[in-house]
């Protein structure tokens, strides 16, 4: 009898194929992105897909919606045809009116401005503009999930130096950190994600060590509008060179709009604005228009609002946890009491209720984040179950 030839299915082949071909796929990634990793709060929400009714204290962005004036500006914006590039450093009427604001707040500095594609968009191009490999960037642990993985994107070596037990700057721990190598500091205050505002004199001595080394610092103030008890502080009131970068995600609601700005000295900004010609080319054109509307918006009530559910939160969990109470932003930082950050919200997720492990924003395992911009029933929702759980 004569052999049958072997048949492979159009299926079976495109299987062989797709494997091979992601095989060799694999071998194309950079080796820069091992340094971006999602999987803790991937991890956290692939638990809570199946959640009928979650408590999100997770999510980092205002509860409220963009302000109605601000809306109404976008749609006046898109009717009118403002829907083209903009000139990469933003649009005349919107720069001139932050400028002003700028000068007025510091008023014996001559600062430029840029535009950019949200916050996240500036403090990457401020990465690629400073940041040459091997170069030093320190921050302060705990921080911001995405300061570290953008300093290794631009080369640099992350140097993380720890806060003290209330998260403020130990000055003394920032000194010893400093090396010939130190290029850039990266300050957020109020900060994310402990909710705390850097005291007065830490951030006066932060801003005047920076200058009189010619090292580099970047104050991120996207939650300056976020202060509960003190007034705002910014280093550049001590530091005429600090690149401050702001925008208007937090204040105003408007996470999804991609709308920000920095501000600082003229070789920075301009240098920033090259590389935004080259990557994200400009802010879009009618968020822009929408952002000078909102400059006009009165956002002090949705402050005050937040102060309140600050108050509700620590109310009802500072007998049960080790919290030192926020003064600005939206996040709380408790300890943890005991285990591991990730087995405490695989319990919190049991009883849905969705939070951060504080892995995510430190070297350390030690506490969890909470996010109090919800409504007050989910606020009330979640106490009940970390009182429950504590």
């Amino acid at each position: 009898m004569a052999t049958q030839p072997t048949v492979t299915s159009n299926a079976a082949s495109a299987d062989v194929n797709s494997t091979g071909l992601a095989t060799a796929a694999s071998a194309w990634i950079a080796e820069r992105t091992a340094h971006f990793d999602s999987s803790g709060i991937r991890r956290v929400f692939d638990l809570a897909a199946k959640l009928k009714n979650p408590i999100n204290l997770s999510i980092g962005q205002p509860h409220f919606d963009v302000p109605a004036e601000v809306k109404e500006s976008m749609i006046e914006a898109i009717r009118a045809g403002k829907n083209s590039y903009s000139s990469t450093q933003g649009i005349a009427p919107l720069r001139e009116r932050l400028l002003a604001d700028i000068r007025q707040e510091y008023p014996d500095a001559d600062r430029h401005l840029l535009v950019t594609s949200g916050t996240s968009g500036a403090l990457m191009l401020a990465m690629l503009a400073m940041v040459d490999p091997g170069d030093e960037v320190i921050i302060f642990d705990p921080y911001f999930v995405m300061y570290a993985p953008l300093v290794r994107l631009a080369g640099g070596t992350p140097v993380l130096v720890d806060t003290d037990a209330k998260f403020q700057i130990d000055v003394q721990r920032f000194i010893d950190a400093l090396t010939s190598k130190t290029k850039l500091v990266l300050l957020n205050s109020p900060g994310n994600p402990t909710g705390v505002c850097a005291d007065e004199a830490s951030v006066r001595e932060v801003a005047r060590i920076c200058g009189e080394r010619h090292v580099a610092l970047i104050s991120d103030e996207i939650y300056r509008h976020f202060c509960f008890d003190t007034p705002f502080v910014s280093a550049a009131q001590f530091n005429p060179d600090t690149i401050v970068v702001d925008g208007f995600s937090k204040s105003h609601a408007m996470t999804g709009w991609r709308l920000g700005f920095v501000h600082g000295p003229a070789p920075v900004i301009e240098t920033m604005t090259k590389l935004q010609q080259y990557t994200f080319v400009c802010a879009p054109q009618p968020v822009q228009w929408a952002g000078l509307s909102a400059l006009d918006c009165d956002v002090s009530p949705y402050m005050a609002d937040y102060r309140d559910k600050r108050d509700r939160l620590y109310a009802g969990l500072k007998d049960h946890y080790e919290i030192v109470k926020p003064d600005g932003a939206f996040y709380m930082y408790p300890q943890l009491p005991g285990g591991t950050g990730q087995a405490f919200v695989e319990r919190a997720i049991e009883h849905e209720l969705l939070i951060i492990p504080g892995n995510i924003f430190s070297r350390h395992d030690t506490h969890f984040r909470l996010s109090f911009a919800a409504s007050d029933e989910q606020l009330d929702r979640g106490i009940e179950v970390l009182q429950k759980i504590a």
